[in-house]
Formats: C-alpha cells, structure tokens, sequence
C-alpha cells in the first residue's frame, strides 16, 4: 500500500543531511570569527594597559623592560645553556601580572602577509598554544636588541584559527610585526627553512644580530619536522611606541 507520509518523511531527511553538510562546512569559520573576536579583544585590552598615560602611572613596565633586557643579556652570556632542556620552554620566566600586565600576554605578531594577528604568550606549554603564539623560554624576550633571537612557536592549524596554516606562503621580504608593551618592532623574513624537532641549534641566538624566528610543525597535518621563518630587524623602517 501506497504510503502518503513516506516523501514527506524523506524531505525532512533531506533537509537534515543538509543542515548538517553546512554545519560542517560553516564550522571552522564560525570558530575562526569567534578566535578573531577574541585577539581583538584581547588587543584593546591590552593596548589601553600600554598607552603613554597608562605607562606613565604604571611604573612596573620599566621595570618589566630593565628585567627583560637583564634576562636576555644573561641568555646570551650563558649560550642559552638550558635550551636543551624541552621542559625548560613550558614554565614562563616571568609574571607578567606582577607588572599590571593582564592575560599573561606580553605582545602581538602581526604578520600582514597572512592578514594574521597572534597574542605572544609567555611560555611554550600547550595551553598558551591554543591561545595563539607561544614564546620558547630560554630564548630572548621579544622586545629587540643586539645579540637577541626571539623565538615563537605556534600550531599549522588549530581547530578554532588558522594559527600559522599558511605559513609556506611567506616569502623573503615580507614584513612582520612584533608589538609588545612599549613599541612596535619591524623585522623582515630573511630566510626560510625545515629542520628536525631536535635541531636547538638552529634558534639559537646570533651573535651581533637582531632575530626574530617563528616556528611550526611540518608538514601540514604532520609533525615529523619543523618549519622555521628567520626574521631580521628592520633598521631602516622606524619603530613606533606603544600608542
């Protein structure tokens, strides 16, 4: 007997599998909207902790500034000696908190080549992973300087952002951005290379030179190797202070 309910029935099915085909193809960009809406959040709030009125009540951020150049001089001494401990690239070396700076975030890259923005967070752990680019401890502070090679790692991909998906679409020459709580640092990629997860050697600190090298895993989907972006100081192009 003829069913007058069955294709009624099987529209509704229809009409299920595709709300649930465009859910799926609607989700990652539905997290990377809320993850973008997160970093603009957390960039005003931390822009309002850094601008010349709130520097100038606060004076912890100078403080912050002498203990980090402090550090990174004594990385350099030292020849980064704990580097080569991966335990020694979780733990932060400093609280950002006791300086008044909120979120444990120290800074911004903005790389506009792949119209990306990351919080730099201090310490390599996962949790800073999720939340966007994780400073190596053990490396130098991203505030610049002679004899400094500040490395950042983040994912090839997360499932709420891109992170640094894309990042085989850097070329040298492009521009990257690193803002932390007293100026915008220009630096240039100067080269691109694939290294083994235990070549250490390859973030250490140059001697004379100002760096700034991003790390992620490679290839895309794997993690069998990394992918490393050497970035140099633009000394030609003026940095901006903290507005």
């Amino acid at each position: 007997m003829h069913n007058p309910h069955r294709p009624y029935g099987l529209l509704v099915v229809a009409f299920a599998l595709l709300g649930i085909g465009a859910a799926v193809l609607l989700y990652p960009r539905w997290t990377a909207w809320q993850y973008s809406c997160q970093v603009t959040e957390q960039h005003t709030r931390f822009s309002s902790q850094v601008t010349p009125a709130a520097k100038e009540s606060n004076s912890l951020l100078d403080q912050l500034y002498q203990e980090l150049q402090r550090r990174n001089q004594t990385l350099y001494e030292t020849n980064q000696a704990d580097l080569r401990d991966p335990f020694s690239y979780e733990e932060p070396g400093v609280s950002l908190a006791e300086y008044g700076l909120q979120d444990d975030i120290i800074g911004f890259v903005q790389i506009p080549a792949l119209d990306l923005e990351l919080p730099i967070v201090l310490g390599a752990n996962e949790e800073h992973l999720k939340q966007g680019a994780a400073h190596l401890t053990q490396t130098s502070y991203p505030i610049g300087g002679e004899n400094t090679n500040c490395v950042l790692a983040a994912h090839r991909g997360y499932y709420k952002a891109p992170m640094l998906r894309e990042v085989e679409r850097l070329q040298i020459g492009d521009t990257v951005y690193v803002q932390n709580f007293r100026e915008t640092l220009t630096y240039t990629v100067e080269e691109l290379r694939i290294i083994d997860p235990t070549d250490v050697d390859a973030l250490l600190i140059q001697p004379g030179r100002d760096l700034l090298t991003l790390v992620t895993c490679h290839p895309l989907g794997g993690n069998s190797q990394r992918y490393v972006v050497y970035c140099v100081r633009n000394t030609s192009e003026a940095d901006h202070t903290a507005q």
